[in-house]
């Protein structure tokens, strides 16, 4: 397996979502009434930051790392901070975040050990060792996390907790799996009510990396009508998504008619990813339709039709009725005529 993981893991956002969000290298004020307070977080070496803006390390089970990281104070007043790691996911935007101090980790962020606190000059840089440590019964394949330098706010009863930092991206060597899931698959037919345009299936779905590599993928999505004789189909691309996190997606499947059954599958393929066994899978749903539309113009058109019929008996029988009464009258003007007193 390669020693360096996929560029795939270099895309992802290339820093951690602050709490409150502000931008990577710069926070606010701790508070109202203290001077600004803004610092950095980056993977740095002895002299200091190197370049980089994330870290990747491809590792074996049971090794141990020393890295190093640089918190540089722009202020003009020293500061203590906090150095916090934690496991790292995607936002529902794609963003790469961390997981808050309230809430424990369980993968990648307990493999970091770094001191607690570090105080920076004004204008000053400080470098920090830390070390990354992998479990020998680790699981080949991708374990994100991210390591911050924090400051805690306190005001009134509320305490906020600021922080800026990086992604450590950490791939265990071993088989890696990039498989990815269909959960909760659901349509919903939405219906033209012009009888003479088809409508469309909505297509909505949970797509869960249930690998263990981050991966992406294509979803081709058929939607079948007439058990099987006519078929429509979209395609829906899934962002990238983490081992154990998850994506929503929606896709609409035009030009379906409401005849009856109609069964939308979804199969979905992960992007191949070098020395990775890629699992395809795939989903079924059905729903039943019936065409409204067509059935009321139909009732429509047959409504019509029964009152033309109507009307054109009742003018046939008015006409038989007055060609009756005429022959009728003939007939007796004819035997008045001939029953009268003779002319002398």
């Amino acid at each position: 397996m390669t020693r360096r993981p996929p560029r795939l893991l270099a895309v992802l956002a290339a820093a951690l979502v602050a709490v409150p969000a502000a931008p990577t290298g710069a926070m606010a004020a701790p508070s109202p009434t203290a001077p600004a307070l803004t610092w950095a977080v980056q993977p740095a070496d002895e002299r200091g930051p190197d370049g980089r803006r994330w870290m990747e390390h491809t590792l074996d089970a049971g090794q141990v790392v020393t890295e190093r990281l640089a918190v540089r104070n722009f202020s003009d007043r020293p500061a203590e901070f906090s150095l916090k790691a934690a496991d790292g996911y995607l936002t529902d935007k794609g963003r790469f975040n961390m997981l808050p101090s309230s809430q424990k980790s369980v993968d990648g962020g307990t493999w970091i050990r770094v001191q607690e606190k570090v105080t920076v000059a004004a204008k000053g840089t400080a470098v920090v060792p830390f070390t990354i440590t992998v479990p020998r019964d680790a699981r080949p394949g991708d374990h994100p996390a991210g390591i911050a330098a924090t400051v805690t706010a306190t005001g009134g009863t509320v305490a906020v907790e600021s922080r800026v930092g990086f992604r450590v991206m950490m791939r265990v060597s071993g088989t890696v799996t990039a498989s990815l899931a269909v959960d909760g698959l659901t349509t919903t037919y939405r219906r033209s009510w012009n009888p003479f345009s088809a409508g469309s299936i909505l297509v909505r779905y949970t797509v869960t990396n249930d690998g263990s590599v981050a991966a992406t993928g294509t979803a081709e999505v058929t939607t079948s009508e007439l058990f099987g004789a006519a078929e429509h189909g979209a395609r829906a691309e899934v962002a990238r998504t983490l081992p154990g996190g998850g994506r929503e997606v929606e896709v609409r499947v035009a030009g379906v008619w409401a005849l009856g059954p109609l069964a939308t599958t979804v199969d979905l393929t992960p992007a191949a990813l070098e020395s990775a066994e890629v699992r395809p899978t795939s989903a079924t749903v059905t729903v039943w339709t019936l065409p409204w539309p067509q059935l009321l113009l139909a009732a429509l058109l047959a409504a019509v039709a029964l009152t033309a019929r109507t009307a054109v008996r009742r003018r046939r029988r008015r006409l038989a009725e007055l060609l009756a009464r005429a022959r009728d009258e003939g007939r007796a003007e004819a035997h008045a005529t001939t029953s009268g007193p003779a002319g002398g």
